[in-house]
């Protein structure tokens, strides 16, 4: 038998078993949960602004509110049914993050500190930070060399 043949079936195969993707649905879902993440970093930015605070604090403490949330949405386990009904709506903004550092460190807990949450805390977050970090390192460099920015 033919490789090729056989790797075609298979795809025949994958493709018969696979069940369609509602891609509306799931961009609908993703685009209105994402803008209510970002409606309530608004709305406590704007509590903290009529308050009398400045833009950077208020900036900060949108961050923290909002990592806050997350955090413990995802220890409550409700977090992952809201990420698994919106995608990447929920994804993409700052909780995201929070989430992706919460979820291994209390699926490791029965670890124990050190090995398990220290050590698997950073598995999906990791990756991020030292690309993140090198990336802005690279474009650092490229902005001082070729005088951009001022």
């Amino acid at each position: 038998m033919n490789p090729l043949d056989t790797k075609k079936n298979y795809q025949n195969y994958v493709d018969q078993k696979s069940p369609n993707s509602p891609i509306v649905k799931n961009c609908l879902n993703s685009f209105w949960v994402g803008g209510l993440i970002c409606v309530i970093g608004q709305f406590i930015w704007e509590a903290c602004k009529q308050n009398g605070l400045e833009t950077e604090i208020c900036t900060t403490i949108v961050s923290i509110i909002l990592v806050f949330i997350s955090a413990f949405l995802t220890a409550l386990n409700i977090f992952n049914r809201i990420g698994k009904f919106a995608g990447a709506g929920s994804l993409i903004p700052i909780t995201g993050f929070a989430n992706s550092i919460v979820s291994p460190a209390m699926e490791y807990k029965s670890e124990g500190y050190v090995m398990g949450v220290g050590s698997k805390m950073f598995t999906v977050a990791g990756p991020v930070l030292v690309y993140g970090i090198s990336a802005s390192i690279v474009v650092g460099i490229v902005y001082a060399i070729f005088g951009f920015g001022g």
